[in-house]
């Protein structure tokens, strides 16, 4: 059982995130927020992956405006990355964007700011302060140095400019592509505050390195208590980032609301095609959102004794399976009826 950090709640749309609710799962589009149809098309996608919440770069004036319209043919809360320009942050606002993420100390002075913060008040705008422990700012770096201490205190000095504007709807991410550098980060930060914090390892990479390194840095935060939302950060198709972070959030049992597949590594006692059928279901099934646990074995060594707790079950044998539920053999069948047995019983289950 997790004991999650303690902490505020913020509101974006109608997702909350803070210690008293679920880790929320967020992506960010890869198109150009000005071409609506792409954009729109990729948020259906990430929707139907299950994300929850979804972030879109907005470098200029047409993607502000896109979001007037991206926003009415969307079904989850909407944030506007912005960097430097202010203008572009009201703009977001004004045609309907659920959250920023912005660092205040960099989109202008005293004013500018306190404008994008009284705008965000007036529509109950959510901040996301997004540290990167690549791009501090240089008088911090002076005193700090580039490690986890600067990354806190660049944090801290955002957060106080909020603050000093009455403003609390605030979450806070301290990413690095170093794990050692986030986890301090994340770790210092929660000690200091009660700020609901976004989780990542920033720059993680490809599919396959990005997704070790994020399960890694996410998962040992987590572990610990620390996260309220995450985003798994890869070189890929946005989508994929939902599926690592469910199965991340599976696997800590911090969200239960899709199928869960366990397998067996296979071996030499192994008689049936196990790798295709294992990876054909997961598939297949990777978006139903039954909490239920299926087991996928290679033989009855490593099947209804060892996968008892599954809800469903198969075991190869030789040229054959068993179905078993809850530890329980219930039929035989050939191999080439595996697949079929196994989808129909899920379906029904």
């Amino acid at each position: 059982m997790i004991n999650r950090r303690k902490t505020k709640t913020t509101t974006i749309g109608d997702v909350k995130i803070g210690s008293g609710h679920k880790v929320s799962i967020q992506s960010m589009t890869n198109t150009r927020t000005s071409d609506i149809k792409a954009t729109v098309a990729q948020i259906k996608r990430l929707e139907e992956a299950g994300c929850e919440i979804v972030r879109a770069s907005v470098p200029d004036v047409e993607s502000a405006e896109a979001i007037k319209t991206i926003v009415n043919k969307i079904n989850i809360p909407l944030v506007a990355d912005i960097h430097f320009d202010h203008r572009l942050a009201i703009k977001s606002i004004e045609n309907g964007v659920d959250g920023l993420r912005i660092n205040p100390g960099n989109i202008g002075g005293t004013e500018k700011v306190r404008e994008v913060i009284q705008k965000a008040k007036e529509r109950n705008i959510k901040i996301r302060i997004g540290v990167n422990g690549g791009s501090l700012e240089k008088e911090i770096v002076n005193i700090y140095g580039k490690g986890s201490d600067a990354m806190v205190q660049s944090a801290m000095s955002h957060i106080k400019i909020l603050e000093d504007l009455d403003f609390y709807n605030t979450v806070v991410s301290l990413k690095s592509s170093d794990i050692f550098k986030t986890i301090e980060a994340y770790t210092k930060f929660a000690q200091m505050t009660d700020y609901p914090l976004h989780l990542g390892i920033t720059e993680s990479g490809t599919m396959k390195k990005g997704t070790i390194k994020s399960a890694i840095g996410i998962g040992h935060m987590l572990l610990n208590g620390i996260g309220d939302t995450i985003r798994v950060s890869l070189t890929a198709d946005p989508v994929e980032e939902i599926y690592v972070a469910k199965e991340i959030l599976s696997s800590l049992e911090l969200q239960r609301d899709g199928l869960r597949i366990i397998s067996c590594p296979t071996c030499a006692r192994t008689r049936i095609n196990l790798i295709e059928l294992a990876e054909s279901i997961e598939e297949k099934t990777k978006n139903i959102k039954k909490p239920i646990t299926v087991a996928i074995m290679g033989c009855a060594v490593n099947g209804p004794g060892e996968a008892s707790e599954a809800d469903i079950g198969i075991a190869g044998g030789n040229g054959e399976a068993i179905l078993f539920k809850k530890g329980k053999i219930v039929s035989k069948f050939s191999e080439d009826e595996i697949e079929a047995v196994l989808l129909k019983e899920i379906e029904n289950y």
